[in-house]
């Protein structure tokens, strides 16, 4: 395996890790801003209002993107195991 190849798997990898956040977590940190608004707004300091609401939203991208984000996991491992043969001979 020549650096161009090892090169080319930790950054795919980085990337996939990348997105994966983007798909599961941004939308949580979105909506703990919203809240967060909201309670300066209108001066409601409720510890349980912005946990909440960002836990479910997390489960609910977990739920909907979660099949996709396994797809890509398998991808990348599957390019991986199929590139061994590579690296040993």
């Amino acid at each position: 395996m020549d650096m161009m190849q090892l090169t080319s798997f930790f950054t795919d990898a980085i990337y996939l890790v990348i997105l994966m956040v983007l798909v599961l977590i941004v939308p949580g940190l979105l909506l703990g801003l919203l809240i967060a608004v909201f309670q300066a707004a209108t001066q409601v300091n409720e510890q349980t209002l912005g946990f909440l609401p960002k836990l479910v939203l997390t489960l609910l991208m977990v739920i909907f993107a979660g099949q996709w984000v396994i797809q890509e996991l398998l991808d990348m491992f599957s390019r991986l195991f199929h590139a061994i043969p590579n690296v040993i001979g």
